[in-house]
């Protein structure tokens, strides 16, 4: 290419001002510092030295370079000129263009221009308010509440605006993505839908006709396919009529107008239990049908895992061209002429090799680096029962440790709330503190601490603090906190890979919620009580943790069978044996003394009166239905007794008759309650034939 090096002498010269697509069509080679000369600009070159006094690799400090000199090349400016949103606008347009050079190619829609923003920023060329890092600039951030509601079209002016006055109010009660779900819910579900069954629609009074047409409405989504969220739109329109019934009593000049009937009928919620009840039936289903799998999607990361790591090792250790085995397969270590440039320029180089058998080239690091985070994800998913919120959430100051008065040291893992406003604290099994313990000396292992980092929270819109988060990796120049989405599609990447070799996975899907799940019944199958399992889990409700819990047939019979066990066990060996007569007598007497005049005592077996036969104040006394009327004389005794004592001024006497009569009057009700219950006929048993005892032996003879 002759005509090359003319070009870039005019590119550099500024003779030319080619578009972005123009220039990314051809590769010109030492452009950027060819242009920097070419400029002689000094705040050009107190970027250059900025760069260099960064602690960037090679090839980001080159890229950083790059980046800015195409900028102010395709857009014709100095660098005194070049602003954030310039910046910005330069990204996207480097998508564009990529993406038409090399459709198809996911590569091309990486950012480009974090470590020219990251380098401008730290020279503080931007103004103070700026963001740090690109990413955080190209985030949007919360909108307001008109904002979210404008993206809904409404007719009715009015109506729009009781809405915005609405979801403001309800704002100051709840999260920004709770916010969005109910703007979605009433302004889009319910108000856009009624407005197209009605246009004409002024207020709130919706005539049962055209709630009828709305209600089939929902019954679908946009696409035609059968909608599963209708109960929450129900329930969401209301609450809405029921908040305004109840403002308008605080404020009836500002909502009173809009008071009216609320067209949702009581009978749209009947069967709301049962609903539930087939998704949690749903949800149990779920968990049994991956229990059972989970030790082999266990077993397949931390297999990959090791592979991944001791090849690695082997690698490092080998020198180039060097050949040798692992795990069955031979391998050549292979340095590449780009990793030669990046030698002598003193970068490390990613360690490769090349398997003999297929001729492939594998990037073992980056093998390595995925296979961890695989295996720490869902090692850390099914020991801990958190959310993937609360797991990408965790950060170096969640490892605790608590001291018992034993001297006996515990792990703790402090989570930070994902939907609640409450911390939880949970103790680190052996295998959870290794993952964690693992995780950590990953990030420290070069002798720095954990990098701290803002994590963006996708549905509050909103950039963290800088943290040491466990869960981070480095995005090219900048260390960025794994997504939720990221942490899901490590966890579909296994499973699709299992699907080919297993049966059992194909057409089923793992997700983060399943090992929360699959921990919840294991917890509570296992005999730990379901309400420290609920605190363990960050359950403000018990009924909450009893919905993640599936039961198995096979657990309900081991665990009757275990409890029979334990029963047994704590019993002396010798009560396991024929009565004696002296023993059967005493069992009989024991029931001859609970015999009393009001009915009978319900006292333990071999135990004695401990209320010193004060009967009708004893919880364990139940009344004999035919003994009524002689409760009846005790009363009037009693009363004749409180008005004696009354007139002696016998204090003691009547609180101590009047609590006797409180214990009489309440056995009573009980009794005449239980008296008015029909009697359940349940036959008399009768013998049963000879014949009918010889059958089946009989029959089994035959067969």
């Amino acid at each position: 290419m002759a005509i090359t090096p003319g070009i870039r002498a005019l590119y550099c010269l500024r003779v030319i001002q080619p578009s972005l697509l123009t220039f990314r069509r051809n590769v010109l080679h030492n452009f950027a510092p060819m242009f920097v000369a070419a400029q002689d600009d000094p705040l050009l070159d107190k970027y250059a030295a900025q760069v260099q006094a960064l602690p960037l690799r090679h090839i980001h400090r080159r890229e950083a370079m790059a980046e800015l000199s195409t900028l102010l090349l395709v857009q014709g400016v100095a660098l005194s000129d070049v602003t954030p949103p310039a910046v910005l606008h330069f990204t996207q347009e480097n998508r564009r263009a990529r993406s038409a050079l090399q459709p198809g190619n996911k590569v091309a829609n990486r950012l480009v221009g974090q470590g020219m923003w990251n380098v401008l920023h730290a020279m503080g060329h931007f103004p103070p308010a700026t963001p740090p890092t690109l990413r955080a600039a190209l985030m949007r951030g919360q909108r307001t509440v008109e904002e979210i509601v404008d993206r809904y079209p409404i007719r009715n002016q009015q109506v729009r605006a009781l809405l915005i006055d609405y979801f403001t109010r309800r704002r100051a009660d709840t999260d920004y993505s709770t916010l969005k779900n109910l703007v979605l819910l009433v302004a889009h579900h319910f108000w856009e839908k009624i407005e197209r069954v009605n246009p004409s629609q002024a207020d709130l009074r919706i005539s049962p006709e055209h709630y009828a047409v709305w209600r089939q409405m929902i019954t679908v989504k946009d696409n035609g396919k059968p909608r599963d969220g209708q109960d929450s739109i129900i329930i969401a329109v209301r609450s809405f009529y029921y908040d305004l019934h109840t403002w308008a009593a605080e404020e009836p000049e500002r909502w009173a107008a809009w008071v009216a009937p609320c067209p949702v009928p009581p009978s749209e919620l009947h069967g709301l239990g049962a609903r539930r009840r087939r998704i949690n039936e749903r949800s149990a289903n779920r968990t049994r049908q991956r229990q059972p799998l989970l030790p082999v999607l266990v077993e397949h990361v931390e297999t990959r895992y090791d592979r991944a790591r001791l090849l690695l090792e082997r690698a490092n250790k080998a020198t180039e061209g060097e050949r040798f085995a692992h795990d069955g397969t031979d391998y050549q270590r292979v340095i590449t002429e780009a990793d030669r440039k990046l030698l002598r320029h003193g970068d490390a180089v990613p360690t490769r090799v090349m398997e003999e058998s297929s001729g492939q080239l594998i990037h073992i690091g980056t093998e390595e680096e995925a296979a961890f985070w695989e295996w720490a994800a869902v090692e850390t998913l099914r020991h801990s029962g958190v959310r993937v919120e609360e797991l990408v959430e965790l950060t170096h100051l969640s490892v605790r440790q608590y001291q018992r008065a034993n001297g006996e040291v515990i792990a703790l893992l402090v989570i930070a709330p994902s939907k609640t406003d409450r911390e939880r604290v949970i103790p680190m099994s052996a295998e959870l503190f290794h993952v964690v313990a693992s995780i950590i000396r990953r990030h420290t292992r070069t002798g720095r601490p954990i990098p701290l980092v803002s994590r963006y929270d996708p549905h509050d819109k909103e950039w963290g603090a800088p943290m040491p988060f466990l869960f981070q990796r480095q995005n090219g120049t900048t260390p960025a906190v794994f997504s939720t989405a990221a942490i899901q599609e490590m966890i579909s990447r296994r499973g699709r890979a299992l699907a080919e070799v297993h049966h059992g996975f194909r057409g089923l899907k793992f997700t983060p919620h399943d090992f929360r799940r699959i921990f919840a019944t294991e917890l509570v199958n296992s005999g730990l009580p379901i309400h420290i399992g609920a605190a363990l889990l960050g359950h403000l409700n018990i009924q909450t943790t009893r919905g993640y819990v599936a039961v198995f047939d096979e657990d309900v019979v081991r665990h009757y069978q275990e409890h029979l066990h334990r029963r047994r066990e704590v019993r002396p060996e010798g009560e396991y044996r024929d009565t004696t007569d002296q023993e059967w007598d005493e069992f009989e007497e024991h029931f001859d003394r609970r015999k009393v005049e009001l009915g009978s005592c319900g006292r333990p077996y071999g135990t004695p009166c401990q209320h010193e036969h004060a009967c009708i104040r004893c919880p364990m006394l139940h009344i004999n239905p035919k003994m009524l009327d002689r409760l009846e004389e005790l009363e009037a005794d009693l009363l004749a007794r409180l008005r004696r004592a009354q007139d002696e001024r016998w204090i003691g006497e009547v609180e101590g008759i009047n609590l006797t009569l409180t214990f009489l009057r309440a056995k009573r009700e009980e009794t005449q309650r239980r008296a008015r219950r029909p009697a359940v006929d349940l036959g008399i048993p009768t013998a049963r034939r000879k014949e009918d005892h010889c059958w089946p032996a009989i029959h089994a003879g035959r067969s």
